[in-house]
């Protein structure tokens, strides 16, 4: 039986851990997580990282396996994610990828162009004017050096912006250059299941998940690395809205609307990128004896 990766892919909140975990559970393997974010050792609130009994049930790779202060990119994701479903495939046949981050997920199957390093100045240059001017500066800047990557982006993701203003800094040319679009060949199989939920429910649920994020303390969470806020780690929702809120710039109850705007903006993105992805199978979440058995039909076919 040739090796194969299971990828549950779907926006935030949607219910991909649970079901990762069912599915891990019901084939006797392993988790690799394509989340950008739940990498880093010291966010744990405000990434929605499963818990530790979740932690406990089935290994995950790539949780809790990066500092905030180390950068993290696609391309390095590509190389230890490989690993890892090495060191998984040397035990059973099957791995489980999950996470929403669609760049992460893509590197993984498909394989990353290599971008020339930015120097140092010109990365710090960049994030102080951001600091300075914000997220509109950023946006309207790359819009006139890099049209063509800034028609694609996602124009409210600070990081991805940053990301492609630096390249253009330091080459001069668009960090679409850099994308050949020529596909690696992995020596597994791979198993695309997308995770959707009724738009009315998915927003539900991301409401839910910032309340219990409140109260399980996120608050104490941000201001616990606010001397790493201009890291690429925290230049993002969840963050970004409590940092705000210590600068004075809105209120509490301000910043809290901020993330459920923002994180249902996010799920949107995640979506319309997943949705790109014809081999990707779609189920309702709810239904995971469905989608297990589907998964389970294809792997035995």
């Amino acid at each position: 039986m040739k090796n194969t990766v299971v990828v549950l892919a779907g926006p935030t909140a949607v219910g991909k851990t649970a079901m990762a975990i069912r599915l891990a559970e019901r084939l006797g393997t392993e988790i690799i997580s394509a989340d950008s974010r739940q990498c880093y050792r010291e966010l744990t609130i405000g990434t929605a990282k499963p818990d530790a009994a979740e932690l406990q049930a089935v290994p995950h790779y790539f949780i809790n396996s990066h500092s905030i202060t180390e950068e993290v990119n696609a391309a390095m994701y590509e190389q230890l994610a490989l690993r890892y479903a090495d060191e998984i495939f040397s035990r059973q046949p099957f791995a489980i990828v999950t996470g929403g981050t669609g760049l992460y997920i893509r590197a993984f199957l498909e394989g990353m162009d290599q971008i020339p390093p930015v120097p140092e100045e010109i990365r710090n240059r960049l994030r102080e004017e951001y600091g300075r001017q914000g997220i509109a500066w950023l946006q309207e800047t790359l819009q006139q050096k890099d049209p063509g990557f800034y028609a694609l982006a996602e124009i409210h993701n600070p990081h991805r912006l940053l990301r492609a203003l630096e390249v253009f800094e330091a080459t001069g040319q668009s960090i679409t250059a850099f994308r050949s679009g020529t596909q690696q060949q992995r020596d597994f199989n791979v198993i695309k299941i997308g995770l959707q939920l009724p738009k009315e429910l998915l927003h539900e649920n991301i409401h839910h998940r910032v309340d219990r994020m409140m109260e399980a303390g996120l608050v104490d969470e941000v201001r616990s690395v606010e001397t790493f806020r201009r890291h690429n780690a925290l230049q993002t929702v969840g963050y970004s809205e409590i940092f705000d809120h210590f600068d004075g710039k809105i209120t509490l109850p301000e910043a809290i609307d901020g993330i459920k705007t923002h994180t249902r903006q996010y799920a949107k993105r995640q979506l319309t990128w997943f949705r790109r992805d014809a081999a990707i199978q779609w189920f309702d979440a709810r239904e995971g004896e469905t989608i297990e058995s589907a998964v389970l039909r294809q792997l035995h076919a």
